[in-house]
């Protein structure tokens, strides 16, 4: 596990007042939204960096038409089938997405959700720009990050810094607050582990969801175990995020997992 030392950038701290503010509403909710988190030359070199993404279109690239979501394209012969959902490996692309994994801002917030100050980067889940497109956009139905993550406590903090305004309109997340908290009994889940919308059960969860508003800059941190979801974007812009995921030395990835992939960055 490589150490890396954090940056020296901040944008405003912390006083004590919102510190347990956030701490107590990532408790009992399962998720923060940070207003203004990034701002100035970063964010706009991020989002510049982001665009360029799109533009140059490398490798590794999730399509919307390899997932099969409500609104997708069938496959990537279709009309729209090379629409990109997720440039993964974002940490390696380039050394302003290196930047912001380190930024003392940030990490401030994760250390606040995990109520711990070692921490650590996992370049093996999330580690990518999300883009959603319009037209050829998917929906995403009701689901937790860990269900694909392999470790020894469901306790991972997402953090999802927005490039661009995200509003319903085009796609933005959804959550369902204190969801982190349930039991496996107080759900009932498919064979992709989305949550079943014919149950009861669900269909009374899901009226509890709150719709997610940000503007560029903006970040939500929330529980691996939070459910959360986002409907297709029907309005004419691309939204982009960049999305990544961290935990504490004391939660380690499972070996021979593929959350174990790559090499993970401690922060200190």
């Amino acid at each position: 596990m490589a150490t890396k030392k954090t940056g020296s950038t901040t944008w405003g701290t912390l006083d004590p007042g919102l510190r347990s503010h956030y701490r107590s509403a990532y408790e009992r909710q399962g998720y923060i939204v940070v207003r203004q988190l990034l701002r100035g030359a970063l964010l706009e070199k991020l989002r510049e960096q982001a665009l360029h993404e799109l533009s140059s279109v490398e490798d590794p690239i999730e399509y919307e038409a390899d997932l099969g979501y409500p609104g997708a394209p069938e496959n990537r012969a279709a009309a729209g089938g090379k629409t990109p959902r997720r440039f993964l490996h974002a940490y390696d692309r380039h050394e302003l997405f290196r930047e912001f994994v380190i930024d003392l801002n940030l990490l401030r917030h994760v250390r606040l959700c995990t109520n711990r100050n070692k921490v650590v980067f996992s370049p093996n889940h999330h580690n990518c720009i999300m883009t959603k497109h319009p037209g050829y956009s998917s929906s995403t139905y009701w689901h937790q990050d860990i269900r694909y993550w392999h470790f020894e406590k469901p306790e991972l903090v997402t953090v999802w810094l927005a490039l661009t305004h995200e509003v319903a309109e085009n796609g933005a997340l959804k959550v369902i607050p204190g969801s982190h908290n349930l039991c496996s009994s107080d759900y009932a889940l498919d064979e992709m582990s989305f949550l079943r919308p014919e149950s009861r059960t669900n269909q009374s969860l899901m009226k509890k969801a709150e719709q997610v508003t940000l503007d560029a800059g903006d970040a939500l941190f929330f529980h691996c175990r939070l459910f959360h979801g986002a409907n297709q974007n029907v309005s004419t812009d691309i939204k982009l995020s960049y999305v990544l995921t961290f935990h504490t030395t004391d939660n380690q990835p499972i070996a021979g997992t593929r959350s174990t992939l790559q090499p993970e960055v401690a922060l200190e």
